[in-house]
């Protein structure tokens, strides 16, 4: 049975999906873009304060969920520009305990929604 889970802190769907939804226990979060919900502005002044956005996002719905980035054992990173890895990974790093990261891809793509320049979706178990 899957349990959907969506918190007003984060932004809310657009289309026909959720925040993210638990399948016993393990939490499915959909893509998370730098909009700042409670602005309702994107955050793009640069690569580094757009990446700390969507990981706040993240967190907003882990935290729904009564979980923390210690949960998370895979990242799904999709970024515009290759040229941006390493200023994303700075901010990413700064989430996960290197010894214990999860699994993650990190993919040039060559849209994202509304034009960002990163979005990442994650999978969480407790």
């Amino acid at each position: 049975m899957k349990k959907i889970i969506n918190t007003p802190k984060a932004p809310s769907p657009v289309g026909p999906y959720n925040q993210s939804v638990m399948a016993g226990h393990t939490l499915y979060l959909s893509g998370q873009i730098a909009i700042d919900q409670s602005t309702g502005k994107m955050v793009l002044d640069s690569i580094e304060q757009e990446t700390e956005q969507v990981m706040k996002n993240l967190s907003y719905v882990l935290s729904e969920a009564g979980m923390t980035f210690e949960h998370v054992v895979k990242c799904s990173v999709f970024v515009a520009d290759m040229n941006n890895y390493a200023a994303i990974n700075g901010v990413y790093a700064k989430y996960f305990d290197e010894a214990t990261a999860p699994a993650r891809e990190l993919v040039e793509v060559a849209n994202l929604p509304k034009f960002v320049n990163v979005e990442i979706s994650a999978i969480a178990v407790k």
